[in-house]
């Protein structure tokens, strides 16, 4: 029996270094998320999104219906947020469930990226130039180490993915400064 596949992209960093919230960066006409969000809805994934309460209601008139959790204490890290999306969605399935975890600042990973990690047996992420990137896939025995992990503790510290080589020109792209939005804006449209 194939685990059921859940996806939560990632969309509560205060995004300080920017001076405004990633996640409702304009790309072509709509929101940095909803792009995200569509890219995924194209294959099939229902994701849910994790953010902050002051986000919540541009977040849900940006992407339309859409389950939307709220960490309350994003300072943290962002370990609280993704346990809040893996308790969410482990909650609402009997048996196994690996979780696609998208962090909306790093958005470069392409379509076939994404079909790779949903078919991996096990945790993974892709990996260019010998670095690790994002998004990645957690199994069931990862997420119930992440959910008893601390929420102060980065995600490398608690599980070790298996990586997956890829040939994204863009996979380590991550959008912090505004240097870093014009460089997504320019090759938006090679993914």
């Amino acid at each position: 029996m194939n685990p059921e596949i859940g996806c939560v992209i990632l969309a509560a960093g205060e995004s300080r270094r920017l001076g405004r919230p990633k996640a409702l960066i304009e790309v072509d006409g709509v929101s940095l998320i909803s792009w995200i969000f569509s890219r995924l809805s194209r294959l099939g994934i229902s994701p849910i999104v994790v953010t902050r309460e002051e986000l919540v209601e541009e977040i849900r008139d940006s992407i339309g219906e859409v389950e939307v959790i709220v960490n309350e204490t994003p300072e943290l890290g962002r370990t609280g947020s993704v346990k809040k999306g893996l308790r969410y969605l482990k909650e609402r399935v009997d048996g196994e469930i690996k979780i696609l975890i998208v962090p909306v600042d790093r958005p470069g990973f392409s379509i076939s990226t994404i079909e790779s990690l949903v078919s991996c047996e096990s945790s993974s992420c892709p990996a260019k130039g010998g670095r690790g990137g994002h998004p990645l896939i957690v199994d069931d025995r990862d997420i119930k180490r992440i959910l008893n992990a601390p929420s102060d503790v980065p995600l490398n510290n608690i599980i070790n993915p298996n990586r997956i080589v890829v040939q994204d020109p863009y996979l380590h792209l991550n959008i912090d400064t505004q240097e870093d939005v014009d460089e997504f804006l320019r090759v938006a449209g090679f993914l």
